[in-house]
């Protein structure tokens, strides 16, 4: 019986149905547009409401760093309480846009990629002879408006989350400023106590955001809800430990390996920024950023997929087949009894005695 690896079937899906990337590409690259366009937008409309008068441009005409600081200083003096606001609600929007369309992106592309794994692992059992198991219901029976709600409530989650790992940072140079004061400034205990801390709150962001994305499988595949697909996750994490773990450290190699290449290259045209017009640097490297983006979604579609391999594999197609064992050469087999019927010398005729 040949054994399913979730980590092939990822990539293979990610391979040869490009549509599910190019899915996952509009959704995420529709809201980054859409983000980008808003804060340029914001940020423009911002410095129109700031008064400039003729004196503060004379300093900042003058090129000269204090002058141009202190008129900036002056241009920006009260305007602070105005920025937070508008920041705060540009965050607010942007957060309540990116949770609408990652619900419905989401829906979209776990549903289409859970048909395709399905035929694939169904071809596999049917050539191994294993029976598929009846409780699984089809891709139809659930419905996109109940995933659509409960993908939306993970999103939630996750943002809740993001604003919990905030505060863990700021809560941590606080602790850490504790250690320093102004009269006995004591930076490198500062930055000792503040390093664990933070590198603490990273990690347990980092692995429960990761959950919550992995109970959207859960969710689109068996109509539960965000309370029930958490748990579903963290069993199948404690179930096919050695599987998940493989699919997402060759998936986070695969990512490593793509930005490497893309800082690498884009490194060249930062080094010739000075011989190369600045508008062709700045071409080749949204180039470059924008093919990086396109290769790490197509990473992100192959996990997800390795992840639906993992959950439709029964757990015989998951354990490799018993190596199969020759048999001992067989030895020739020593005769310890007398055969009678064999002759003696004294039985053959003629046999003369020699003395």
């Amino acid at each position: 019986m040949s054994r399913v690896s979730p980590t092939a079937e990822g990539f293979r899906a990610a391979f040869r149905r490009p549509s599910f990337t190019l899915a996952e590409i509009t959704w995420r690259w529709v809201f980054g547009t859409t983000a980008t366009v808003l804060t340029v937008f914001g940020f423009f409309e911002y410095l129109d409401t700031l008064p400039v008068n003729y004196g503060e441009m004379l300093l900042l005409r003058t090129n000269q760093p204090f002058l141009v600081w202190q008129a900036l200083m002056h241009i920006l003096h009260g305007s602070l309480a105005r920025a937070v606001l508008s920041l705060t609600l540009a965050a607010l929007l942007l957060t309540l846009v990116w949770i609408v369309a990652a619900s419905f992106g989401r829906v979209t592309t776990l549903r289409a990629m859970l048909a395709y794994i399905r035929e694939r692992i169904s071809s596999k059992m049917a050539a191994a002879g294993v029976e598929s198991p009846a409780a699984t219901k089809a891709v139809c029976d659930v419905p996109a408006r109940r995933a659509i709600g409960a993908l939306a409530r993970l999103s939630i989650l996750r943002v809740a989350l993001a604003l919990a790992a905030i505060l863990g940072f700021m809560g941590a140079s606080i602790v850490a400023g504790f250690a320093s004061s102004a009269a006995n400034p004591s930076p490198g205990i500062m930055f000792l106590l503040f390093t664990p801390i933070a590198v603490l709150v990273g990690l347990a962001w980092f692995a429960l955001n990761w959950l919550l994305s992995l109970a959207a499988v859960f969710v689109v595949r068996d109509g539960k809800d965000a309370a029930d697909a958490i748990p579903a996750a963290v069993a199948l994490c404690r179930e096919r430990t050695g599987a998940v773990f493989a699919v997402s450290t060759w998936t986070g190699f695969a990512h490593l390996v793509a930005f490497v290449g893309a800082t690498t290259l884009i490194s060249v045209p930062l080094g010739l920024a000075g011989f190369l017009p600045w508008r062709l640097v700045a071409l080749a490297i949204l180039v470059l950023t924008l093919a990086y983006f396109a290769v790490a979604d197509w990473i992100y579609t192959a996990r997800f997929a390795g992840y639906l391999a993992i959950v439709e594999t029964p757990e015989a197609l998951m354990k490799p087949a018993p190596p199969v064992r020759a048999a001992p050469p067989s030895t020739p087999t020593l005769q310890t009894t007398i055969d009678r019927d064999e002759p003696i010398l004294s039985d053959v005729p003629g046999l003369i005695l020699e003395t």
